[in-house]
């Protein structure tokens, strides 16, 4: 059954109206899970302006970015709303702004990991239902069965697409956030007058689809691996 998902995109049905309404819930809940664990962890550290803002909370239209959204839709990765984070509740500023941006994609690893395991359980049931006589005749029961197979399978894909998008060492992603802890400070200070023109051109590669293919690389390498850690290949 995951080689079938696999082979076709992950979509269980060729209407694509069905294929986006499966995609709603799993987007909000990875971009809010994302956000959420940014501001957990910045709290942790001793900077309190997420949640007094209100942000610890997976409520998607707290941390909804039109745009990012839309990415996330269109091309299976994309981002939300920043959470506010202010260094100087930091104790040590550069580590703590690299732990709180990298707790974002670590979420939706562990995101990705936890649908592998229902996937894995699930699987083998499912399946028998999808291939029945009863759904090849279109039952109701074989359909729901492929379409909770592919929003699951949807869940770990894009959960994963999206830890690899935002741990790209590129201004405004949380990589560069992270990158800028291992700089030395020189370094960082050259760079950072720059960020503007880097992030523009970062969107025109989004805009062109050249970074696209790195994406799906190694975000099918990731999903291999959990696949073949949980079982399922």
């Amino acid at each position: 059954m995951l080689r079938y998902l696999i082979v076709n995109g992950g979509s269980g049905s060729s209407n694509y109206i069905v294929s986006f309404l499966l995609c709603l819930p799993v987007m909000f809940l990875s971009l809010s899970l994302h956000e959420t664990a940014h501001g957990f962890a910045a709290y942790k550290l001793g900077d309190p302006t997420a949640k007094n803002l209100g942000r610890l909370t997976l409520n998607p239209f707290k941390h909804l970015d039109p745009i990012g959204f839309l990415c996330m839709m269109l091309a299976g990765f994309g981002w939300a709303k920043p959470v506010p984070i202010n260094s100087r509740n930091f104790k040590k500023p550069r580590r703590d702004i690299a732990i709180s941006s990298i707790a974002g994609p670590v979420s939706n690893l562990l995101l990705a990991f936890v649908f592998a395991i229902a996937y894995r359980i699930v699987d083998e049931p499912l399946s028998r239902i999808v291939y029945t006589a009863d759904t090849i005749s279109g039952g109701a029961a074989g359909r729901l069965a492929m379409y909770t197979l592919s929003l699951i399978f949807l869940a770990i894909r894009l959960n994963i697409n999206l830890a690899v998008f935002n741990l790209l060492p590129i201004p405004p992603l949380d990589g560069s956030k992270i990158l800028y802890m291992f700089l030395p400070p020189k370094v960082y200070f050259k760079i950072a007058p720059y960020e503007r023109y880097i992030s523009i051109g970062f969107m025109l590669l989004l805009v062109t689809g050249v970074i696209y293919p790195i994406i799906e690389i190694v975000s099918g390498y990731i999903a291999t691996f959990m696949f073949k850690l949980v079982g399922l290949i």
